[in-house]
């Protein structure tokens, strides 16, 4: 198994004058202690979640590059992207330069979105569910033919939402054939048919359910003609060692569970991250543990 990163929030100690050395401190640790990826909340107001509105949040875009320019080897996304709050032709064009700034190391993480109030407070769109659900595969499909390469610039991509006169994307992007995309979410009807389409990685609530979503997922992926076990399966998490480890068994015990039920990497946040100490607690006692971890 395989454990990234997940940076929901960065209500840190220090406030904003001391925000951009400790997360630089933060990043450089995560990435010696072997996480395989870093990922970052595409919020704009605190999350209720998180503290709630005015806890304070960072653009995920300005961070992201922000993380690239820090580390060397791990993997950078947005857990997940609010499809509805940049252009499809942005989007792809955002996520290139940083897997082309990064050396190749972007993901495109993306979802229909979930937080109508900071939309609304900051005037951002965030139409109706089902036309989320809509532009979500138009984006999926754009970003796809911006990532084509000569050929995606050849002719107009006319959606119902998404429309782009001339694709045109340079310099593309390093990771070929484009940067994997993964699409967040547990959604039967709308989320896993998606996955299956256009996905190279989903992002699973843990819960019981899940090998019967992943049942589902490899019908899905039939259908399409897709390779089911080309497709990452991937879980958000929580990771609490404890202020001295004690607590690393706990997590290794969830972590097996996760394993059992096919999910292959997980994306965590770290209670206590800003302090770095549990961050070496996770490289030295549960990162190589995690790896003789096999998803079945």
């Amino acid at each position: 198994m395989k454990l990234g990163l997940h940076i929901p929030s960065t209500t840190w100690e220090g406030g904003a004058s001391r925000l951009g050395a400790k997360l630089a401190e933060v990043v450089e640790a995560a990435e010696s202690a072997g996480f395989e990826t870093i990922d970052v909340a595409d919020h704009v107001w605190g999350h209720p979640a998180t503290g709630g509105a005015e806890a304070g949040q960072i653009e995920a875009y300005t961070t992201l590059g922000f993380i690239a320019a820090r580390t060397h080897r791990v993997r950078l996304l947005a857990l997940a992207t609010a499809v509805s709050y940049r252009h499809a032709g942005l989007l792809a064009k955002m996520v290139t330069t940083l897997d082309v700034l990064s050396g190749g190391r972007a993901m495109l993480g993306i979802g229909a979105g979930d937080y109508p109030e900071e939309a609304d407070g900051l005037g951002l769109p965030f139409p109706s569910l089902g036309d989320r659900f809509d532009l979500l595969e138009e984006t999926a499909q754009a970003c796809l033919r911006m990532w084509e390469g000569d050929h995606g610039a050849d002719e107009p991509f006319m959606g119902k939402h998404v429309r782009i006169e001339r694709p045109l994307n340079v310099p593309q992007s390093l990771s070929r054939p484009h940067p994997p995309i993964l699409i967040a979410g547990s959604g039967e009807r709308r989320t896993l048919p998606l996955v299956a389409r256009y996905g190279d990685a989903c992002n699973l609530r843990p819960s019981p359910e899940i090998p019967r979503q992943l049942e589902l997922l490899r019908l899905l992926c039939e259908k399409e003609g897709r390779d089911y076990d080309a497709i990452e399966k991937t879980a958000p998490f929580g990771f609490d060692v404890g202020a001295d480890g004690s607590k690393v068994d706990e997590v290794i015990d969830k972590l097996r569970w996760l394993a059992s039920m096919g999910i292959e990497s997980v994306f965590g946040w770290v209670v206590g991250v800003d302090h770095i100490t549990p961050l070496e607690v996770m490289g030295r006692e549960v990162i190589p543990r995690a790896a003789e971890l096999r998803a079945t």
